[in-house]
């Protein structure tokens, strides 16, 4: 099956490896509203968390463009090592390519959950979770919170279901418009001077360590009440809005 840019996958196996790398950010950014302007979003984020001399780690590297940006958005803090990290051997040799030239870049073609990670004060998870499987998603999570450091941030861009029924199938209408370049609500340009418009849910979410402080800030005699770490949620041109989560205890 043919899904664009020259990309073909078999039936429920899509797959980031092979020529995937090739026309991937082209790809990318016809299929995510506002995929460059997420890049600078995080940018913008990363100057509340990154710190001199720490490890701030991309999941899902993939091309390198993202971690390549932050690294160069940071130049100015001393010592700080970014690194990339993607199952995909073809993903990474393109990151190389990308980011040559950056001496504080590192880039692995290895697993997350394999991967001997540093304590962090920045993890950014750009579109990846969907693709981890469901019964590992929480273990994802939990290493995430297990290698932050005190006051540290993920930073989660995800794809998320509407509150019921009826706008999901509005959201699901809206984006399948603009996946077949039906019409577009002009918000922006990408770098290529293409009209970008918001509709497609994105969630980036800010989760500070602290969090922790909070899950122990229970209401007395309350074990279920939720803890209420801070997230934010990219409206669109809206801006960053406040909303609660849930953890588990």
């Amino acid at each position: 099956m043919k899904v664009g840019d020259d990309i073909e996958v078999k039936r429920a196996s899509w797959t980031f490896g092979g020529e995937v790398a090739d026309t991937f950010v082209d790809h990318a950014a016809k299929s995510i509203p506002l995929y460059h302007e997420g890049h600078e979003l995080v940018c913008g984020l990363s100057d509340y968390f990154v710190q001199p001399d720490g490890y701030c780690y991309e999941l899902g590297t993939s091309t390198g463009q993202l971690i390549r940006k932050l690294a160069e958005h940071n130049s100015h803090k001393e010592g700080t090592t970014w690194v990339g990290l993607d199952r995909e051997e073809t993903m990474i040799e393109k990151a190389r390519e990308h980011c040559a030239g950056l001496p504080n870049v590192e880039l692995h073609a290895e697993d997350f959950f394999l991967h001997d990670m540093q304590k962090a004060d920045f993890i950014v998870s750009y579109y990846v979770l969907q693709f981890v499987p469901p019964r590992l998603r929480q273990d994802a999570f939990d290493r995430i919170y297990e290698r932050l450091n005190w006051g540290g941030a993920l930073v989660l861009f995800e794809k998320v279901r509407g509150p019921d029924a009826r706008f999901q199938d509005i959201a699901n209408n809206m984006y399948t418009n603009f996946k077949n370049f039906k019409y577009r609500i002009l918000v922006s340009t990408d770098i290529w001077g293409r009209g970008i418009d918001v509709h497609e849910h994105v969630l980036a979410a800010v989760v500070p360590v602290h969090c922790q402080l909070a899950r122990q800030q229970r209401p007395a005699g309350n074990q279920h009440a939720a803890a209420r770490p801070v997230l934010w949620r990219a409206a669109g041109t809206i801006g960053l809005q406040p909303v609660s989560a849930q953890f588990p205890a």
